[in-house]
């Protein structure tokens, strides 16, 4: 992970991913991936991939440069996660089939999304 993609390069069009919460823009996602779920999710490169694994809506966001010691950071459940800013509620859901491909990587997919609970 490059320093560059820590903050979002600019405040427009802005997403979180479904799986880990971090927010980048489209273009981050698209030219480097998650820096958490690219191994699983692939969307470097993937413009549709981009679009199906993160949202536009969320909401607030965490700041976390120090992962280790943040009571935030574990709240979140964001502790073992890369540098970055991270949204705390992301509204949207995962495909049935990319949960169940996660599930057989041994990821197990909780939704970040707080709208209806």
């Amino acid at each position: 992970m490059s320093i560059e993609s820590v903050p979002p390069e600019n405040i427009g069009n802005l997403r979180a991913c479904l799986i880990c919460s971090m927010i980048k823009s489209f273009k981050q996602f698209q030219l480097d991936g998650c820096d958490n779920c690219e191994r699983y999710l692939r969307m470097k490169g993937d413009r549709d991939a981009v679009y199906d694994y993160t949202s536009a809506n969320y909401q607030g966001f965490i700041a976390m440069m120090n992962p280790q010691d943040s009571w935030a950071c574990k709240w979140q459940r964001i502790n073992r996660n890369a540098k970055g800013i991270y949204a705390i509620s992301v509204s949207g859901l995962l495909d049935i089939k990319i949960v169940r491909q996660l599930k057989s990587c041994g990821v197990i997919y909780k939704s970040r999304d707080k709208s209806t609970t």
